[in-house]
């Protein structure tokens, strides 16, 4: 485990540009965007331009090449100004492209990876059904083999970019009486299939600028060449998946605790130019104290776990085996990002909102925003209540096999 991190001169000036490009063609249109629950086209085309849709895809593809460093730096930087923005791209970079880019054939990713990378195609992940949250293994919806293809039924909850993706990677039990480790395939399924339709879509308290639909498939007819890694394989790759997910929902947590905690200073200089002494009251500066250290310890916690997951991700991609001791560390470090950033976060807003007073909750402020958008990075992608016991298990040894 690194001891010491620094960012290069290279990665300092990405961060640079991509805060300049952010806060003066993105964050403009935030309130209008999160006020209609609207999803931003304008926006993702902005970004797709700038190439952050293809972050992290391979120059050959169509991408930028970068690393996860860069990644976390453009997530946490997104995730400062507006959590909407960044679910989408997490979505859509994370959980939909990064899959294919370790586990898919070489036609796949000649077929889907261009497109993706460009922005003109947008992409999701399809796992959590009414009865298979937390507990994802127990999935319900089917699939069937029928000739050359395999034929989806059922149903999925709560996908981010749902009704706008061009692609989803949808997961199904090809047998269940396999369990999760063998009986769940993943696959690439493509808008406008037959037997694939998009049901309701989720009116939200926050995120409400990124889309959340349920999608629904009645003998949706998916060709073998769309499976994603092996028959039966599902499973590991939702969970290795979700691993990097997971780190880097944490740096979007980062990015808006800090944003937080920015605004509060100026808030605070601001008072005391005008004459007000808030500055100078010890309550005031303990919990200023209190946001600074807990910022200050996650952004090494989750650029450390960064650092392990790009080693994980090479090894996943080359196809040789992952050593168990770093696929268990990931793992940990992953639940312990997602668990403890996300609350940092949460905690970080409800501090400044204390701080701010009646000002902190006045609509169409950063404040208000992100105290409603906080919350859901406690839940979604495996709730902090399911990372502790992965957490704690996987310290003790207890029912890991």
């Amino acid at each position: 485990m690194p001891f010491e991190f620094s960012f290069t001169d290279e990665q300092d000036k990405f961060r640079r540009d991509t805060r300049e490009f952010l806060h003066s063609e993105i964050l403009p249109s935030i309130n209008t965007y999160d006020k209609n629950e609207e999803f931003p086209f304008d926006n993702i085309k902005k970004m797709s331009d700038r190439g952050y849709f293809g972050l992290t895809v391979p120059k050959n593809y169509g991408g930028l090449g970068l690393s996860k460093i860069e990644y976390g730096i453009l997530l946490e930087e997104l995730g400062a100004i507006c959590a909407s923005h960044a679910t989408i791209l997490g979505a859509h970079l994370g959980l939909c492209v990064t899959p294919i880019i370790l586990y898919g054939t070489q036609e796949q990713k000649n077929r889907f990876l261009p497109s993706l990378s460009s922005g003109e195609s947008l992409g999701a992940f399809a796992l959590t059904e009414p009865s298979a949250g937390s507990d994802a293994a127990n999935l319900q919806t089917t699939a069937t083999p029928e000739g050359e293809d395999f034929i989806l039924n059922g149903s999925k909850i709560f996908c981010t970019n749902g009704d706008h993706a061009d692609f989803v990677i949808v997961f199904a039990a090809n047998d269940k009486s396999l369990g999760p480790m063998g009986g769940i395939t993943a696959f690439i399924v493509e808008k406008n299939t037959p037997g694939f339709t998009v049901g309701k879509k989720e009116k939200k308290m926050g995120l409400r600028a990124s889309s959340t639909a349920e999608l629904i498939f009645e003998n949706c007819k998916v060709p073998k060449e769309n499976i994603l890694g092996d028959v039966g394989t599902g499973f590991m790759i939702a969970l290795s998946t979700l691993d990097g997910g997971r780190i880097t929902l944490a740096v979007g947590s980062l990015g808006a605790a800090q944003r937080a905690l920015d605004l509060c200073i100026d808030y605070l200089r601001q008072n005391q130019s005008e004459g007000g002494n808030l500055a100078n009251r010890q309550s005031i500066q303990w919990k200023l104290a209190d946001v600074v250290m807990e910022v200050y310890a996650s952004k090494y916690l989750v650029y450390n776990n960064l650092m392990e997951l790009e080693k994980y991700y090479e090894i996943i991609e080359s196809k040789e085996k992952v050593p168990r001791q770093l696929r268990d560390r990931v793992s940990r470090g992953s639940a312990i990002s997602k668990a403890y950033v996300s609350e940092v976060a949460s905690r970080a807003i409800t501090r400044v909102i204390e701080i701010q007073g009646i000002l902190g909750i006045q609509d169409g402020t950063e404040i208000e925003r992100g105290f409603r958008d906080s919350f859901i990075a406690e839940i979604y992608e495996g709730t902090n209540d399911i990372q502790r016991m992965i957490i704690a298990k996987e310290i003790l040894g207890i029912g890991l096999n």
